[in-house]
């Protein structure tokens, strides 16, 4: 039931292969060659995209850019920048001719998710995609979307209202995780957990994500703890 931000709970995800590799599986497909990732943190995605040919790697914390900088030392084809969505900076993005943007449990932490989206398409040329993976599901909302700084959690109807805001064209999107779907409602309104059990994240990493990842791969679910998007631009 992962979503990690925060650098304690970034450490706390570095061991749950699985759900990483299931990620690569749903986004790298989406990809082109040369990759901006909005909101690296400490690059525990980062390493599913160095096959490419460019990867710019950005995050608003320079902590977790050092942490990104030492743990893949050495790659020509990495670089590392702290800079957000909007900034000037990020607008200087463009000159490297990105041909997408991926944004993994990000933009739910941006105050103004509309700027933040309208930013990452406006450095894309034409045909770009924006690849998002997002937290689902207001009802899920709960002391560790809190702890997190999460603003808010999506649906398909509010995330395909951004994505028309932005002039960007819906490709796919899809629910992700049932499972964790459950596991998250429990946490928020059962167990009012502030902080993600890292004995949950070891089950459910190493017990549920092998075999729900092949499954939902062939169906994806009707509900699920996170969402799924590729935004095209036009």
């Amino acid at each position: 039931m992962p979503e990690a931000y925060t650098i304690t709970d970034q450490e706390r995800m570095t061991r749950a292969a699985n759900y990483f590799a299931w990620q690569a599986r749903l986004v790298a497909p989406e990809l082109g060659r040369r990759v901006v990732e909005v909101g690296c943190g400490i690059g525990n995605f980062t390493g599913a995209l160095l096959d490419r040919e460019m990867v710019v790697a950005l995050d608003v914390e320079p902590a977790c850019i050092e942490r990104l900088k030492e743990r893949y030392h050495g790659r020509p084809n990495l670089h590392a920048l702290v800079a957000e969505p909007g900034s000037g900076t990020f607008a200087g993005l463009a000159r490297f001719h990105p041909d997408a943007c991926v944004c993994l449990n990000v933009l739910e932490h941006i105050a103004d998710d509309r700027g933040a989206l309208c930013a990452m398409s406006s450095i894309l040329a034409p045909g770009g995609a924006v690849v998002l993976l997002a937290p689902a599901c207001q009802s899920l909302y709960g002391p560790i979307d809190r702890n997190l700084g999460h603003f808010r959690r999506y649906s398909r109807r509010s995330l395909a209202a951004l994505a028309a805001a932005a002039g960007l064209h819906i490709e796919k999107l899809h629910y992700v995780n049932a499972i964790g779907f459950f596991g998250w409602w429990m946490n928020a309104h059962v167990f009012r957990r502030e902080v993600q059990s890292a004995r949950q994240i070891e089950i459910f990493d190493r017990w549920v994500v092998p075999w729900q990842s092949r499954v939902e791969a062939i169906a994806p679910p009707p509900f699920g703890q996170s969402l799924f998007a590729v935004l095209r631009k036009p």
